[in-house]
């Protein structure tokens, strides 16, 4: 499950977030900070881009991401080899979050091997305290080509209650999965709070490699101003498979 945009709203600073901010309001292009090595830019339909990253302070198979919209960068996120939600900085809501504990761990390992994983993890935050998130994560069968990358098509749910177990906001919907770059990307949610029901679309539309146009660039193509709600990504559904 992939921490979504939709949920994202000025933050705690940190430094590695105050140069990447700084950095993309300044040029057209997303300036790595010292010390991380981007290696994928992905441009989705939800008028947003996204870097992944890796770092040479991190621990050995984590990974980063920092995605902007049109006013800028909007989150920095922290996902593990499992693909566990490791931290997050919210720069619309102002808050940050920090795993604390996993009672039941999120695991990509298990769910390419078993087709399901659950997960039950609590994170930590000074701004708004902790929360506990409680789900699942499947694989339908489904493999999905979009811009030449194969996926692996998966439906998901998410509860979020507080420390005193009240519902936060709950989420479904159907995302993917790269099994070599093990993590999650975006596809449509529909979230449900005490005030409101509304849905989001994430799907990428183009995946972008070092060296290629457009890669690292600070500027979201697709969903945007009178596009927004109309764009429709070109994906290829492929046979299902139950080799993963």
């Amino acid at each position: 499950m992939m921490k979504t945009n939709a949920l994202i709203a000025l933050v705690v600073a940190s430094p590695l977030m105050v140069t990447m901010s700084v950095t993309a309001a300044q040029a057209q292009e997303f300036s790595m900070p010292e010390g991380c090595e981007g290696y994928l830019t992905i441009q989705s339909t939800s008028c947003s881009v996204s870097h992944y990253f890796t770092c040479d302070f991190d621990a050995e198979g984590e990974q980063r991401r920092a995605t902007l919209d049109e006013e800028g960068l909007t989150y920095v996120g922290k996902i593990n080899s499992e693909a566990e939600w490791v931290e997050s900085f919210h720069l619309r809501s102002g808050h940050t979050e920090r795993l604390m504990s996993s009672p039941d761990a999120m695991s990509m390992s298990d769910l390419l091997a078993g087709d399901v994983d659950t997960w039950d993890f609590i994170t930590e935050s000074d701004e708004i305290g902790e929360s506990r998130y409680t789900g699942f994560d499947q694989l339908t069968g489904e493999r999905v080509v979009i811009d030449g990358i194969t996926l692996l098509r998966t439906e998901y749910a998410l509860t979020a209650t507080d420390a005193e177990g009240n519902e936060i906001w709950r989420a479904e919907g159907r995302e993917f999965v790269n099994p070599d770059w093990r993590m999650f990307i975006g596809g449509v949610s529909t979230y449900t709070n005490s005030n409101e029901t509304f849905d989001s679309d994430d799907t990428p539309v183009e995946f972008i490699f070092p060296g290629e146009a457009g890669y690292l660039s600070v500027n979201p193509k697709f969903g945007c101003g009178v596009e927004l709600s109309s764009y429709t990504p070109d994906a290829q559904v492929l046979p299902d498979v139950n080799e993963y």
